[in-house]
């Protein structure tokens, strides 16, 4: 009988030894997957604020627009331009700036040409009062440069 009990003693011990792995196997599957979660989260959240700094970018454009068209019709077509908040209002320029110190937006402008039909083409005639504004948008996530762009055709609708 003595002899029986150092058997289930030894026994019960490696039972213990195999829920005790068990256990902490998965622990370790959880905080794995709770670490992967966070890091998608967090890259998720650079793709959402570049989103909106691009489309800030296009609103920009058109308030700038809206005061007057030469603000538009007069960016030369070959240059990438970045916005700057002068205490009261959206202007243009050549020197690169930055958003939050991450990201980097450029604004190109882009002629229009129209067809036979008055409609947006590849080809045709060159139409002044409509111009095709693109925001692009590059930030570094993970091992490299994100970049994305968006874009949007703004049009001389007050004719000034």
């Amino acid at each position: 009988m003595i002899r029986n009990l150092k058997k289930e003693n030894g026994i019960a011990l490696v039972e213990i030894i195999i829920g005790a792995a068990i256990i902490l196997t998965g622990i370790l599957a959880i905080s794995s997957s709770y670490t992967t979660y966070v890091q998608y989260a967090l890259a998720n959240e650079k793709n959402v604020e570049a989103s909106y700094i691009m489309s800030e970018g296009l609103e920009a454009m058109t308030f700038l627009r809206d005061k007057t068209w030469s603000n538009i019709g007069k960016l030369s077509t070959t240059t990438n331009y970045y916005l700057v908040w002068n205490s009261n209002t959206w202007a243009t320029t050549t020197t690169v700036q930055y958003v939050d110190g991450i990201f980097l937006r450029s604004i190109t402008v882009s002629d229009v040409a129209r067809n036979a039909s008055d409609q947006i083409a590849a080809t045709g005639t060159n139409d002044p009062n409509t111009k095709k504004i693109t925001a692009t948008v590059s930030y570094f996530q993970g091992h490299g440069t994100t970049t994305r762009s968006i874009s949007t055709y703004l049009a001389n609708i007050y004719n000034n």
